[in-house]
């Protein structure tokens, strides 16, 4: 974890850490992040894409911003190296968005069991494991934090996004208890909380809620809820942003009704 070979034109910049950044909110966060002057790690499993990604931002700036590399969030040893190469070239790590996931729609039974537990290895696993991997450097950069894309599918257990919904309770969960258990590091954990956005993970989707409610949010929306998260005060931070107005809604709805009322709800936006 030394930072001997820290780069001199990072050093004096904030630094971002973002997973799944070759595509939809990752990728647009990227562009975000790198917009408002931060200094990006733009990690996916598609090296070639956060390459592209990274070309493409630098080419816009008069230095190099944007530092990319290959991550599967199931790897722990992948975690490790890609983290200790983003140290040892930034010095810092202000900023960790675990952004990666994946999802299959449908009736519980009619998807297939691997691709359950391969959602929920991706989703949560994933997240688990670059919270692990990251606190030591986390630890290392004043008033870092970390911030993890959940979803509006975390306030209540979703129809046809069962292990989806699943998965984003447990970040929700996770984001929560860890939150507590960071602050006497100086480390914020918190998460926000999209209903359905203009993404690949959305084409084909098979839920009646998507159809009520229709799909009005973009990755650039999300974007930039995640950038200004980075930006306000520790003691001001939410631990939970949701994001769009329907998403408000449920969010704030699900606190203030009972929960078969809540049940009936969610069940009626499924069908």
């Amino acid at each position: 974890m030394s930072s001997k070979n820290t780069n001199l034109s990072a050093m004096n910049k904030k630094t971002v850490f973002i997973t799944g950044a070759g595509a939809g909110i990752g990728r647009a966060t990227a562009q975000a992040y790198a917009a408002a002057g931060w200094f990006v790690g733009a990690y996916d499993r598609d090296h070639v894409a956060v390459q592209a990604l990274a070309q493409e931002l630098n080419a816009q700036s008069s230095s190099q911003n944007v530092l990319a590399g290959a991550l599967d969030v199931t790897n722990a040893e992948q975690w490790q190296q890609a983290l200790e190469a983003f140290f040892q070239h930034t010095g810092r790590l202000d900023i960790l968005v675990n952004n990666a996931g994946i999802l299959y729609s449908g009736r519980f039974e009619e998807i297939g069991l691997q691709q359950h537990l391969n959602l929920l290895n991706i989703n949560l696993n994933g997240v688990i494991t670059g919270c692990y991997t990251a606190l030591p450097y986390l630890k290392q950069t004043p008033q870092s934090r970390v911030i993890n894309v959940s979803s509006a599918s975390a306030i209540y257990g979703q129809p046809s996004l069962s292990s989806y919904s699943a998965s984003k309770c447990a970040v929700r969960g996770l984001t929560e208890a860890l939150d507590n258990e960071w602050c006497h590091y100086g480390i914020r954990v918190v998460d926000v909380m999209p209903l359905f956005v203009q993404t690949a993970l959305v084409k084909d989707m098979q839920s009646g809620a998507i159809d009520k409610l229709g799909v009005h949010l973009s990755a650039d929306d999300v974007a930039q809820a995640i950038v200004k998260l980075s930006n306000r005060g520790a003691k001001f931070l939410p631990i939970h942003t949701p994001i769009g107005l329907p998403s408000r809604l449920l969010y704030s709805l699900a606190s203030l009704t009972p929960d078969r009322i809540n049940h009936w709800i969610n069940g009626r936006l499924a069908k």
